[in-house]
């Protein structure tokens, strides 16, 4: 029996390169569309209610697709999968650009989200399987940066269609990407077959964890756009979704087949510590991106491509700590990478909680900066120790996991802060214009309690390295 192979060789980078385009292709459409969306409700003449739902609608149909992948990887095959899911999404994407009024955008917005839920999950659980467990950290630092540069370009990219072309050019420039990506995925991906043609399909868990999951946020979406607590929509939001949830975690314990998602995973180590950090690091990735240009715009009185601009040093950031963790991530423990990467994050947050002194254009930029590279120190030493630890046959499931803690704590922790920004801006008010950056500045800090959080899991990640692993 060969030895697994240790070296990074264009056949992995090829791969890893066209798989990683197809979860950009949809991370970056999420950001786009989010510019565009004062100039679609312009379009279809749509209350501030009605065109929230472009973004929800795709946001749920990606909580409703995360939880099955796995399932159907087991099922259809890897490359079969995401191929299949490009052009879910693709198809999606041509019937948006083609929408004729906010109903019709909505629902087909909704199949665009199950194609591009599928993608980032399905692309790591094949970029894992092609690298094996002794490069799989070096190629995840190294495609993991993708995710985090495209919420910072995305409102550069929509500000600039938006500036010479119409709305459904938001949507048509996935098309050539899209199309690029299967092509080159018959080419350079390698297929797999089936790993569980037999296994049935969690029909039971199915209808409880991703409605649950879709309730809840929609229940937090909908107090963070100023219902009342009491209301109908936040109650059956909440309420429900956590009935749903409690539910499935009953089912899944006590079935005796394979769960949609097995929560037994979280009781192995490391997986439970790395599912913690990937929660909070998607609360932090997604939660900011939130605020950041919500402040730049309203508080600061920028215009989407403006603050999309002043995003850049966050992405450039962010391939830097990349870079570092390619050039450690065998040598270094991983605890030791991430707590440091919290750190960072941590310290270029400090300054968007002092948002009342107004400060300069140089101090964002450094602070951003070192925040990008913070965020870039997490997600591969993570995802590397999940998926080096876990058999070939498992990877599918491991991936849906943590994929889906990723996404769950990037919308909850973003509905909890717009919940957390509404009630501070009320209660800034009576202050005037100073009273908004005092109300950002009382969010950030929240985001530094996540921060805190997110320690407590990385404590208990591996003390010694990979490679220490290895001699031993």
């Amino acid at each position: 029996m060969t030895d697994p192979p240790t070296e990074i060789d264009a056949r992995l980078l090829r791969a890893a390169f066209v798989l990683v385009l197809g979860t950009f292709m949809a991370t970056l459409d999420a950001t786009i569309v989010n510019v565009g969306i004062d100039t679609l409700a312009q379009e279809f003449g749509a209350t501030v209610t009605e065109i929230q739902w472009v973004t929800t609608a795709y946001l749920l149909a990606v909580l409703l697709a995360v939880p099955s992948s796995g399932w159907i990887v087991d099922r259809f095959g890897g490359r079969r999968t995401w191929i299949g899911a490009v052009i879910l999404f693709l198809a999606g994407s041509l019937l948006c650009a083609l929408a004729w009024s906010i109903e019709s955008l909505i629902v087909f917005r909704v199949i665009q989200g199950l194609g591009g839920g599928l993608l980032p999950p399905v692309g790591q659980a094949l970029v894992a399987r092609e690298a094996g467990p002794k490069r799989i950290g070096r190629i995840i630092s190294i495609v993991g940066v993708v995710p985090l540069l495209s919420p910072v370009i995305g409102p550069i990219v929509g500000g600039s269609i938006l500036g010479v072309a119409d709305w459904p050019w938001l949507f048509w420039v996935n098309l050539p990407i899209g199309i690029v990506a299967a092509l080159l995925a018959l080419r350079f991906v390698a297929p797999n077959p089936p790993a569980a043609q037999g296994a049935p399909f969690d029909v039971r868990g199915a209808a409880l964890l991703p409605p649950g999951v879709a309730a809840l946020v929609f229940g937090l979406t909908e107090l963070g756009n100023g219902r009342a607590v009491g209301s109908a929509p936040v109650l059956l939001g909440l309420v429900g979704g956590v009935v749903l949830l409690a539910g499935y975690v009953v089912h899944a314990l006590r079935m005796r087949g394979v769960p949609l998602i097995d929560l037994r995973l979280f009781t192995r180590s490391p997986f439970g510590a790395a599912a913690s950090a990937l929660i909070i690091l998607g609360a932090s990735v997604y939660g900011a991106m939130f605020l950041l240009p919500l402040y730049f715009q309203i508080g600061r009185g920028l215009t989407p491509f403006a603050a999309g601009l002043l995003l850049v040093p966050q992405g450039v950031g962010a391939a830097i700590g990349s870079i570092v963790v390619n050039r450690t991530v065998d040598r270094v423990a991983p605890r030791t990478l991430v707590l440091t990467g919290i750190g960072l994050i941590a310290l270029g947050t400090v300054l968007f909680t002092q948002l009342g002194s107004v400060p300069s254009d140089p101090l964002i930029v450094a602070s951003l900066l070192v925040r990008g590279i913070g965020l870039g120190m997490i997600g591969a030493p993570v995802m590397s120790i999940v998926y080096s630890s876990m058999p070939h046959a498992q990877l599918p499931r491991a991936s849906s996991a943590l994929n889906l803690l990723n996404t769950l704590g990037g919308s909850v922790g973003t509905a909890v802060l717009a919940v957390i920004l509404q009630s501070r801006l009320a209660a800034r008010a009576p202050l005037g214009e100073p009273g908004v950056a005092l109300a950002f500045a009382d969010t950030f800090w929240w985001t530094l309690g996540f921060c805190l959080v997110a320690v407590v899991g990385a404590t208990r990640l591996p003390r010694r390295a990979p490679a220490e692993h290895a001699s031993t």
